[in-house]
């Protein structure tokens, strides 16, 4: 399995976020070719602001492992991690991170802010983006587009 094989699986469970009416946002954790994490957005059904794909793939995963300290791991998600997602990377001390859409409202990975990039912090994650970009970018598109359908056919 490669980069878009993660990512096609990132994109899966993005898709089970949209179902429930979340953000379509999805992320696997991987060590070295198999996932051991997955997770999708959820902040609304678990009234959980944390709940982020991210979140919930490192949560399973340190489950899965029986460590917090998720070493020698990829995280791929199909959306540019915002400050606390990029902060939880950190703290996991993942070494590589893969996204597909970019964030130009809260991305802290290289859109808004770069913290990757932050020489002063003690971990650095290696940040590849881009990958299935198209893919990602239009189920993001396309859900808040039903949304305002949505909200607009409320209004009259």
């Amino acid at each position: 399995m490669n980069d878009c094989d993660f990512m096609c699986a990132a994109i899966d469970l993005a898709q089970q976020a949209r179902k429930e009416s979340e953000v379509p946002v999805g992320a696997v954790l991987v060590k070295g070719r198999t996932i051991v994490g997955r997770g999708y957005n959820r902040p609304i059904s678990a009234a959980d602001p944390t709940a982020h794909a991210e979140v919930m793939a490192l949560r399973d995963a340190a489950r899965h492992l029986g460590n917090y300290r998720l070493l020698d791991c990829t995280l791929y998600v199909t959306l540019e991690p915002c400050v606390m997602c990029a902060g939880a990377i950190f703290h996991a001390r993942i070494a590589r991170l893969v996204y597909g859409a970019k964030d130009p409202k809260t991305g802290a990975c290289g859109s808004v802010i770069n913290l990757p990039a932050k020489k002063q912090l003690n971990h650095h994650t290696l940040v590849i983006n881009g990958v299935l970009e198209d893919e990602t970018s239009a189920l993001l598109k396309n859900f808040f587009a039903e949304r305002r359908k949505v909200i607009k056919k409320e209004d009259l």
